[in-house]
């Protein structure tokens, strides 16, 4: 399935319903297959979003660090994550967002 989100201020954007769902989440808390972001709302879902991504980038690099200080601990560490970070995966939901705030445009999706 995909999502398609839309915004009279930028064209569709349209991700993997797995991506999408992850995103959702990270804004909402939960992950409707349709719903609407409001004007008034897209600041704290920006906000949101750009803490989970400097999150992921700092557990990343922290467990980069450690793998480089002790090659030996990389047995004991679970599956490498996806090669895609979440700062790619959350670029273009940023842009359409951003967008939406400064033209002041509501972004929906799955309707």
């Amino acid at each position: 399935m995909l999502f398609k989100f839309k915004s009279q201020a930028a064209s569709d954007l349209i991700m993997l319903e797995a991506d999408a769902r992850k995103l959702l989440n990270i804004m909402l808390g939960d992950d409707p297959a349709k719903g609407i972001l409001q004007v008034h709302t897209l600041p704290q879902a920006i906000q949101a979003l750009e803490r989970a991504v400097a999150l992921d980038v700092a557990e990343r690099r922290e467990r980069a660090e450690k793998l480089a200080a002790s090659p030996e601990a990389q047995d004991d560490e679970p599956a490498l994550p996806s090669p895609v970070n979440l700062s790619q995966r959350a670029a273009p939901m940023l842009n359409l967002l951003k967008r939406s705030l400064s033209e002041e445009s509501d972004v929906v999706w799955g309707v």
